[in-house]
């Protein structure tokens, strides 16, 4: 069942678990099946090959580490995608760019995948020179700044597709994004932006993703994306109806996170991920909870009002 809830599975016959760990090779690539594309459409003086180098690095990286200690089975691997997209060289190897960051998990009983994550982050700096390894250790306060960005953000994935599917499930992985956070801060090294609370000046960056996950104001935020995953989309083949007040409630909870945190990063990164799907989702249903869904969600995602207000067209 594509369902079990992540690092709470028990395998049911002994003989099952003995397999796994006489075949544990077979799964050595890890949590993840994460797809990589290097852009670089304003540099004109690089090799092309250096970056299709680093791009497969980049790609045996993510999905040959082992980020947990679970075993997942190959259908159960993490769908998600990177794009790298670099703008600029300076000096010594080092670039400018961004990074949109996208996961997605199963919707049980419907063969569809839902967001969980959508995000552009856009200060991104990292050196790199042709065979570099990629490297990244998990205590240490001197990684480089390209592995260490992609493990913050494999941390994160984890622990949202953890959290929807038990609650609060995705704490330690959570915790060990916080941790890298912390490791740059203390480095006398690694000085690349998006790693402090004032890095671009608008509390929009890394620091202030997992600032947020793990703050109490924001704790109910993760209840409700749990509500929304298990106890609405994960039920929405079997009975629509309680899928649709369930995610109306988890809509309730994320709003009350919003007024009581202002402006907090992850409930925008949330609209942004759901926009689409909620909109699709409430084009039927009871008109309160439309009217109701359309209220919330105009709030928490103002310059986007226009968008929800196609719910009640």
């Amino acid at each position: 069942n594509i369902l079990k809830k992540r690092g709470y599975m028990f395998r049911q016959l002994s003989i099952a678990l003995f397999l796994s760990l006489c075949f544990s090779s077979l799964y050595a690539q890890g949590e993840l099946n994460a797809t990589v594309r290097v852009n670089t459409p304003q540099l004109q003086k690089n090799d092309r090959k250096v970056f299709d180098q680093l791009e497969a690095s980049l790609r045996e990286f993510l999905n040959n580490t082992k980020w947990t200690t679970d075993n997942f089975e190959p259908e159960e691997r993490i769908k998600c995608n990177f794009i790298l997209t670099i703008s600029k060289e300076l000096d010594n190897n080092v670039f400018e760019g961004e990074l949109a960051v996208q996961s997605t998990r199963p919707v049980y009983g419907s063969g569809m995948e839902t967001a969980l994550i959508s995000h552009l982050d856009k200060d991104i700096l990292f050196s790199y020179e042709q065979n570099q390894p990629i490297e990244f250790l998990r205590d240490a306060t001197d990684n480089q700044n390209l592995p260490v960005l992609f493990a913050f953000y494999v941390y994160v994935i984890l622990g949202m597709d953890y959290d929807s599917f038990s609650q609060y499930g995705g704490e330690p992985y959570f915790a060990t994004a916080e941790k890298i956070v912390t490791n740059i801060q203390n480095s006398n090294t690694n000085a690349a932006p998006g790693w402090r609370p004032a890095d671009g000046g608008k509390s929009r960056n890394r620091y202030w993703i997992i600032e947020n996950l793990l703050n109490p104001r924001v704790k109910p935020f993760r209840t409700a994306t749990n509500t929304y995953y298990r106890s609405g989309l994960d039920v929405f083949a079997t009975n629509p109806e309680q899928a649709r007040a369930s995610v109306l409630q988890a809509l309730e909870d994320i709003d009350k996170v919003s007024i009581a945190y202002l402006n907090s990063m992850i409930v925008q990164m949330f609209a942004y991920a759901k926009r689409d799907e909620l909109v699709e989702m409430w084009k039927v249903g009871p008109k309160a909870q439309k009217d109701r869904v359309i209220q919330i969600m105009t709030r928490i995602d103002t310059a986007n009002s226009q968008r929800y207000r196609e719910i009640g067209m």
